[in-house]
């Protein structure tokens, strides 16, 4: 009796870890490219236009592709990319809050740190223009609403 009890609670949790680990797999695994974008001090060494952005290409995990994007934008350009004259107008330390699509408009919520000590209309500009070209990309969104704690109006502001 004991052998049975404990023959199928194997057999039950091998079926449960080979679905988990199906699920994982299918789910995880494609991965695609998507642009990121910055500022480049080699392209625009003048900065004559405050909005002007350039994409760099990243790997991500197509069924998480816009937030990780976004992650991706946050975590600003790579060594390499630095080398390359890439560079971010967005503070380091920056976390998503939320991320929510409707009616082909995305909603970004973020915490407080994008906004801190944050002042200029041309650095305002270039950190509107690096989120919104990256989330923009995905043929799904027409608009971007960008948020601070919840907060649409004053935020970003030189």
């Amino acid at each position: 009796m004991d052998k049975r009890i404990f023959l199928i609670g194997l057999i039950i949790t091998l079926v449960l870890a080979g679905a988990a680990g199906y699920f994982f797999i299918t789910g995880q695994e494609k991965i695609t490219t998507v642009k990121i974008f910055f500022g480049n001090i080699k392209e625009d060494p003048e900065v004559l236009d405050c909005e002007k952005v350039y994409s760099v290409e990243r790997e991500v995990f197509k069924n998480k592709e816009m937030v990780q994007s976004l992650e991706e934008l946050l975590k600003g350009p790579t060594l390499e990319e630095q080398e390359k004259g890439y560079l971010t107008n967005i503070n380091s330390g920056v976390n998503i809050n939320s991320l929510i699509v409707e009616d082909n408009i995305v909603k970004v919520n973020f915490d407080e740190q994008l906004g801190f000590q944050v002042g200029g209309s041309c650095r305002v500009l270039a950190i509107r223009s690096q989120i919104t070209e990256t989330l923009v990309q995905f043929s799904e969104i027409n608009d971007v609403i960008i948020s601070i704690n919840g907060r649409i109006e004053d935020i970003l502001q030189p």
